[in-house]
């Protein structure tokens, strides 16, 4: 199973953006999270500011939108280029259809699940989506703690994508550590959204490589 590695500049310094993209070059994606103080309690980016990261990202963008009105708002942002575009189940008035949208415009479509949020569903439309993210925390802030009750959801997934032939990515955020990756790498995930854990390292590449071999010696 492939891993991939995908560092939230949520925990970056924020007025050094483009240096600290380059601390993450050796990650398989960027993980952008937009937020826009309705649907979560948090105020982050917004569409000129991916736009930009989009010019100096030396790694595609993966971005997540804890927003209200994604069928609005989500298609902007495959427009400039983002190579992922995920929005939430619970902020979607019709995630099929906003889901094949984000794919005519050209990027992979993703659809998040807050923790409380249940799977089953989801599970008949996965071949609508490119990429699950099961949220390891309540979304809007950084930092926050793994919760491992949400692995039966990634469980369900993999399970579901293996019996179906799909190749749709299980991400996990929130919380990701060399510990929390293993236990979410058993569960099924495949790409991983660390924040604190590669930012606050003395070596991003060490820690991103750290996280890398922890999860491929746990992958499903």
């Amino acid at each position: 199973m492939t891993v991939r590695i995908n560092p939230s500049i949520l925990a970056a310094d924020f007025a050094n953006f483009e240096a600290e993209l380059q601390r993450i070059s050796t990650a398989d994606y960027v993980h952008v999270d937009i937020m826009d103080n309705h649907f979560v309690p948090n105020l982050t980016f917004g569409l000129p500011m991916v736009e930009r990261l989009q010019q100096v990202s030396p790694r595609p963008l993966d971005v997540h939108l804890m927003i209200e009105d994604p069928d609005r708002w989500a298609p902007g942002y495959a427009e400039v280029g983002a190579f992922s575009v995920t929005f939430h189940a619970e902020a979607a008035h019709d995630a099929v259809a906003l889901a094949r949208r984000l794919r005519d415009i050209g990027a992979r479509a993703g659809i998040a699940l807050k923790p409380g949020t249940d799977i089953a569903p989801y599970l008949e439309l996965l071949p609508e989506f490119d990429q699950v993210l099961v949220m390891t925390v309540e979304p809007g802030f950084g930092g926050q703690s793994f919760m491992e009750s949400t692995m039966p959801k990634l469980v369900s997934l993999r399970e579901e994508a293996t019996r179906s032939g799909l190749d749709v990515w299980l991400q996990v955020d929130g919380g990701i550590t060399e510990s929390t990756i293993a236990i979410a790498a058993g569960a099924g995930a495949d790409t991983f959204v660390a924040g604190s854990s590669v930012y606050q390292s003395d070596s991003p590449a060490a820690q991103i490589a750290a996280l890398r071999a922890a999860a491929g010696a746990h992958a499903h």
